[in-house]
């Protein structure tokens, strides 16, 4: 069964960039498609951008050009770089794995916040 823990959340100022990471435990990544959502209370949770076990990445249109997933197989660790932040972009991103088309996890979240 496979764990994911995200990290690197925080509060940065509009136009400004942060990395978040989401490392599994409990099973190898490299058989998960992953991927990051993100949440604003009262909204629809957004599909922000995925990766398949073979690298194939996809983006929300309101991220793309903006933001980057990346996967690091041997670290167990999936990234999304978040550059040129908006407000808007203000949410709690959670990452998931999924094995072919079956959600297997979620993690917790971690909260990001742009603002002046």
């Amino acid at each position: 069964q496979v764990q994911l823990v995200e990290s690197g959340g925080g509060l940065v100022q509009p136009g400004g960039s942060l990395r978040l990471s989401c490392v599994a435990s409990g099973s190898i990544l490299s058989i998960y498609n992953m991927g990051w959502y993100r949440q604003v209370p009262g909204k629809q949770r957004e599909l922000v951008a995925d990766i398949t076990n073979s690298g194939r990445t996809s983006y929300a249109d309101s991220v793309k050009d903006r933001f980057t997933i990346s996967r690091d197989n041997a670290k167990n660790t999936v990234y999304l770089q978040m550059n040129r932040l908006k407000p808007e972009d203000t949410a709690v991103y959670s990452c998931y794995a999924q094995y072919i088309t079956t959600p297997v996890a979620w993690g917790q979240g971690t909260q990001v916040t742009v603002s002046s």
